[in-house]
């Protein structure tokens, strides 16, 4: 039978819950076993696909489409766990699904409750992962203990036990040991309150992970184990990693955490394997290069915004032996600066993806800053869009070149809705989603980067390259070296005559992982490198205009 392990938090939220959840899944398949991962969220939004990047982060996008909490970024980038829509509910998605039935008449005049209908309802979300050949499912509950949305969450959890055997089931309580610098010690107060929240509902953990700045004694772990009623060796110390989130798993083994968790469900593993993953860690600790990556972006002061590009772009360096040294440059600052002031002096340009008119010329200045000057130029999503506009402006001479997501009357939309779009009004779910097949031009940057012709990649977009303006463009040396496999849709410009200059209308970011870096990013980070001598010899400089 399928053994299901919950991880909750508490104390404080952004813990790491999602770290802990994907570093667990790690260590449990490389001792043979077979993992999904899932992440249930209290937020009412339906989806995270509506919700500021400023309040959430990115949107993760899967392959079939589902638009996710930015966790499931760390599930695919520790894991092999295939994920789809059933990895991650929100609150909004299992009332939405309740009261659709009510309204088909399915509960038979019922009055419809939080017990049992809703709980019910999680508890069949839960499930849906578990399946013949999976060892376990690692269900990640967001929020934090005592949270009025998450109490039916954790009720749901707390009579999954009951249904499937306490036997099967496995509750990790991930919290917070605060070091207080006035009384010069470790707290363990806020521990014993929040696993006293979960015990009030029923729930007993079985192992406690604690986030600490300091590390534990033996007299902190004997009293956290006294009060909250596990044995002592369930009380794992996770410490703050100053370095990289990959030394995470490494951490929890030097604990015991997989012997532990292992043992307590009785799961039938293999050694531990962690040859590739200290492999990563030794080149990350152990760079030949240092290169400085300058990401122009609309959400660049908030971190999470761009999280999985940020993690491609480190992936890629593990790959070249080389420290990425990210410079998060806002948009709305190029255009009040310039890029001169603020992209001088490095090595690449990347400008993501977003959606509105604000800060957009910033990133057009960008893109003009990277193609007149030869620097290594990578544009993803509205980043392409942008690379486009740009050269419709600065090369083919055509004033006000825009997209009609940013300009509806402008007389050249180079960018324009795409057509399936035109007739849809609701925001959520509905651009043109999740894994969509792409032929690539041979011979072209982004065919050799990939070694093959053929390729599949995730999509978030509603806009797309105008065909109208296509011969124009080849004509003036933008090469379209990618469309949809009926040739219709733009899917990879490049500029041929450029070091490395490309555009692409997906997110290949969502498909790097630290030991199997993106073959775009490995690419352009390739080509940085490249230039990285040049620029650094006497009189190399960023010449030219």
């Amino acid at each position: 039978m399928t053994k299901h392990i919950f991880v909750t938090g508490g104390v404080v939220s952004s813990l790491g819950k999602g770290l802990t959840s994907a570093s667990i899944g790690m260590l449990l398949e490389q001792r043979g076993l077979s993992v999904r991962m899932q992440k249930l969220d209290p937020y009412i939004n339906v989806d995270p696909g509506t919700m500021s990047p400023y309040q959430h982060g990115e949107v993760y996008v899967l392959d079939d489409g589902s638009e996710t909490d930015l966790d499931l970024g760390h599930y695919e980038r520790f894991t092999n766990s295939p994920l789809n829509r059933h990895s991650n509910y929100t609150t909004g998605q299992i009332y939405l699904s309740v009261i659709n039935k009510e309204r088909r008449g399915e509960f038979l005049g019922q009055t419809v409750q939080v017990i049992p209908h809703i709980t019910n309802e999680i508890k069949a979300a839960l499930a849906m992962p578990a399946g013949e050949g999976v060892d376990v499912v690692i269900t990640e509950i967001g929020g934090t203990a005592g949270d009025i949305e998450s109490q039916p969450f954790l009720e749901a959890i707390r009579q999954f036990s009951l249904d499937a055997g306490k036997e099967n089931c496995l509750y990790i309580h991930l919290t917070l040991v605060p070091y207080l610098k006035a009384a010069a010690e470790l707290k363990t107060k806020p521990t014993q309150q929040s696993v006293g929240i979960l015990r009030q509902i029923g729930i007993q953990p079985d192992i406690l992970i604690c986030r600490t700045e300091r590390s534990l004694s033996r007299d902190d772990r004997a009293k956290i184990a006294l009060f909250c009623n596990v044995p002592v060796e369930a009380v794992i110390e996770e410490k703050d990693k100053d370095f990289s989130v990959y030394e995470v798993p490494l951490s929890l083994v030097e604990h015991g955490l997989d012997e532990l968790i292992v043992r307590k469900l009785g799961l039938k593993a293999g050694p531990l394997k962690l040859e590739q993953w200290r492999d990563l860690l030794h080149r990350l600790r152990n760079p030949e290069h240092e290169l400085s990556i300058a990401v122009v972006g609309k959400y660049s002061e908030h971190r999470d915004a761009y999280k999985s590009i940020y993690e491609a772009l480190d992936h890629a360096g593990v790959a070249h032996r080389a420290q990425i040294l990210i410079q998060r440059i806002h948009s709305e600052a190029v255009e009040r600066e310039g890029p001169e002031r603020l992209l001088a002096g490095v090595d690449g340009i990347l400008v993501p993806g977003g959606f509105g008119e604000r800060g957009i010329e910033g990133k057009v200045d960008a893109v003009r800053f990277a193609r007149q000057r030869g620097i290594p130029f990578f544009g993803i999503c509205l980043g392409m869009q942008c690379a486009v506009a740009e050269f419709a402006r600065n090369v083919m001479g055509l004033e006000r070149a825009n997209s009609t997501e940013f300009d509806k009357n402008n007389p050249h939309p180079v960018i324009c809705l795409l057509d399936e779009q035109r007739t849809i009004t609701d925001k959520g779910g509905t651009m043109r989603l999740g894994a969509q097949p792409a032929r690539l031009t041979p011979d072209s940057r982004a065919a050799t980067c990939y070694g093959t012709l053929d390729i599949s990649e995730r999509h978030r977009h509603r806009y797309e390259f105008n065909n109208v303006y296509r011969p124009k463009f080849t004509e003036h040396g933008m090469q379209v070296a990618g469309t949809s496999p009926d040739g219709i849709l733009v899917e990879v410009v490049e500029i041929p005559s450029h070091p490395w200059f490309v555009g692409v209308q997906y997110h290949p970011e969502f498909k790097s992982q630290p030991t199997r870096p993106h073959p775009l990013f490995a690419g352009f980070v390739g080509a940085a490198l490249k230039r990285h001598p040049a620029r650094t010899e006497p009189g190399g400089g960023d010449g030219g205009a």
